[in-house]
């Protein structure tokens, strides 16, 4: 890659961040607007968005995000722009049920259970400190889906191939907490889709660019956290069923001509 296209796409991934940034500020204010028409307006609105939420998270990392890696072997700033758009309405999705700061406030359960709320407040900081620690090692160009020099295997990487996400179910699971509820529940189950299928489609990816260099990673680190036994469990199981279901060899059958009685 040339230093001027390189530059080029550079500026496409700010503009997309610019973009963004008002985009899903709007969308937080939006979302706040039915609270002022009472409950069943929020149980509606948090029900139509959250369906959206999974449909378009789907179709941006098992379909745009995916092409755009097998095609260019990178992250251009085309798709770049749809995932960082549904990462920040994930994060703005809480404005449905919860007051705008919620990110810096807690609820009065919370407040009334200590417990509950310092376990929350650790969840948030440890998850912040391993996300910006991660991406601060593996670097912001890396972690924004643009080719690494290596594949990084050091530091929080020995523990688990997805040290940011797994900082980030931290963090949103401390948020879980300090803003208890049933709908808060259905924000986890979101981040795992999400989370989830975003690792799939860089799993294909890491896959191509390092091979067999990174078939040996997975059977060490395990995908998120845990043992990597059972990730190299499942990966064996599926490499012996595709196995199965490939073609044999093309073997030629021989017929022996049938004699007849009056040949005998």
């Amino acid at each position: 890659m040339n230093r001027k296209t390189n530059r080029r796409e550079v500026f496409g991934h700010i503009a997309g961040l610019v973009i963004a940034v008002p985009a899903v500020t709007t969308a937080a204010y939006l979302w706040q607007i039915p609270q002022a028409w009472g409950r069943w307006a929020v149980l509606l609105t948090y029900s139509i968005s959250i369906l959206l939420m999974f449909a378009g998270a789907w179709i941006i990392f098992r379909r745009i995000v995916r092409r755009d890696y097998k095609q260019n072997g990178k992250l251009t700033p085309g798709p770049f722009f749809p995932q960082l758009l549904i990462w920040g309405l994930f994060f703005a999705f809480p404005c449905i049920y919860s007051p705008i700061d919620w990110a810096w406030s807690q609820s009065e359960i919370s407040r009334n259970i200590p417990a509950l709320g310092s376990i929350g407040w650790a969840c948030v900081s440890i998850g912040l400190v391993a996300v910006a620690g991660s991406m601060t090692w593996l670097g912001v160009s890396a972690s924004f889906g643009q080719k690494g020099k290596k594949l990084e295997r050091s530091g929080p990487y020995r523990l688990t191939r997805n040290p940011q996400l797994t900082g980030g179910a931290l963090l949103v699971s401390g948020y879980a907490m300090l803003w208890p509820s049933w709908l808060a529940l259905g924000l986890l189950a979101l981040f795992a889709a999400m989370a989830h299928w975003m690792v799939l489609g860089e799993e294909e990816h890491l896959r191509d660019l390092y091979g067999d260099e990174f078939e040996q990673y997975c059977r060490r680190v395990p995908r998120y956290l845990g043992s990597a036994g059972r990730s190299q469990r499942i990966a064996a199981h599926k490499s012996v069923r595709q196995k199965k279901d490939a073609p044999g060899p093309n073997v030629t059958k021989f017929v022996l001509p049938r004699l007849s009685l009056k040949e005998v």
